[in-house]
């Protein structure tokens, strides 16, 4: 290779490396999940394999989806699947070019509750399904349809095929000033066989923290390309507050009292009261084992079918002294998809100078944190919960494929890491 030959590549690597970085929080969206209306609860959306909560899938795997609807009234629901771009806007293909069947069907399989105080209707769907076929990898948008066919809310998944290895580390922040608040990621994506003409280009990455789709990092750049193997091992670029463990409580037991719930009683319908829970932003770490914001649907009060699930209002409480300048608290967690908004905003008791809110939810085990948000819908968990490096958090690399010529993006790879082995 000619001096000119090096110098241009040269170039054109640090221009594509300025550029990614330019942009390196972010991605403009045009497809934003719609977030489900207050009638609407305990949305499942995950793959058919044990202990896991997201819903990404191998191509030719399934995934399970289910709601309730509070209205319990059968309403005729429809869904949509629709094939999406690394940047989560719709791509140009056929729907025949990415499923075998239809693209929009009804929800067939729905029944009401039984032997409960709050009535519901309970819908369910798998994906693939004998009407519907996914046939290529990408980024997937479910939208729930009612019967005039208005979108009501939707969901995000990934559907892979493993063509490349991806090794994930997680290391504590080399940057002084964050080093007990952050943890930093680094990681490798091995090629292997498959042919890349241009890896500045051609491969892209999406880097998150527990799934949740509001720390999503987008453009970021290989800093090193060796052979057939792409090195992400910056200081410190692909950062991340650790944020702090989640709290929890459980009502598979909801007339009885528990760890974390202060009192239960029968109104209307089943009333759970939590402790008061208390600030910890300037506290000391403490382990706190969580499922990262997640939940589960369980029973134990008799039957364990999903209709004779119960629901409970759950009473939240907090105490603090943070100065919000003029930011909005919220309960905060996968139950409702990491979004924000009225329904989990908590609203402040002059009486008892604590910030409140009630919410519904179905028997089972859930995660959450008290967040603030500022008008922009901006997040900041540390707030009110603080931020130490010592948190338990789990760090995923999805990898897309997209080269000149190629109608579709694929995604080609997933890897993780876990912050509960700190590589420094």
């Amino acid at each position: 290779m000619n001096l000119f030959d090096q110098n241009f590549q040269l170039i054109h690597r640090l221009t594509l490396l300025f550029f990614g970085f330019c942009s390196f929080t972010g991605i403009a969206q045009e497809i934003i999940e719609i977030a489900e209306p207050s009638h609407i609860k305990t949305v499942v959306f995950e793959a058919n394999s044990k202990d896991t909560y997201i819903p990404v899938i191998q191509l030719g795997q399934k995934l399970s989806f289910s709601f309730d609807d509070l209205e319990g009234d059968q309403k005729i629901y429809y869904y949509r699947i629709d094939h999406c771009e690394y940047n989560w806007q719709k791509s140009s293909l056929l729907s025949t070019e990415f499923i075998a069947g239809y693209q929009e069907d009804r929800l067939r399989d729905f029944e009401n509750s039984f032997n409960t105080l709050q009535p519901y209707t309970h819908y369910t769907l798998q994906i693939p399904n004998r009407d519907m076929q996914l046939k290529i990898s990408g980024n997937y948008l479910l939208s729930v349809l009612d019967q005039y066919r208005n979108t009501v809310f939707t969901r995000r998944f990934i559907v892979y095929q493993p063509l490349v290895d991806v090794g994930v580390s997680v290391h504590r922040s080399r940057n002084i000033e964050y080093i007990n608040q952050k943890q930093d990621v680094e990681f490798r994506i091995n090629l292997g066989n498959l042919q890349v003409r241009n890896p500045y280009q051609d491969i892209q990455v999406m880097v998150l923290k527990n799934w949740d789709w509001n720390s999503a990092l987008y453009n970021i750049p290989p800093k090193y390309v060796n052979n057939n193997q792409l090195l992400y091992n910056y200081v410190s670029e692909i950062s991340f507050w650790g944020d702090n463990e989640y709290l929890y409580f459980d009502t598979k037991e909801i007339r009885n009292a528990t760890n974390n719930i202060r009192q239960t009683r029968m109104l209307d319908i089943f009333n759970t009261f939590l402790y008061i829970d208390q600030e910890r932003r300037n506290m000391p770490y403490t382990v706190y084992p969580d499922i990262n914001g997640n939940f589960a649907v369980r029973n134990l009060d008799g039957n364990q079918s999903l209709l004779e699930t119960d629901y409970s209002l759950v009473h939240f409480k907090l105490e603090t002294t943070a100065e919000l300048n003029g930011k909005d608290l919220y309960v905060f967690g996968n139950y409702n998809n990491w979004q924000i908004g009225d329904q989990n905003k908590m609203i402040y008791n002059n009486k008892t100078n604590l910030f409140e809110l009630s919410l519904p939810f179905k028997q089972g085990f859930y995660n959450y944190l008290y967040v603030a948000a500022d008008q922009q819908g901006k997040i900041d968990k540390k707030a009110i919960e603080g931020s130490y490096y010592q948190t338990e958090n789990e760090y995923v690399v999805v990898v897309y494929f997209k080269q000149f010529g190629d109608r579709f993006t694929q995604v080609i790879g997933i890897g993780s890491g876990n912050s509960e082995i700190l590589r420094n």
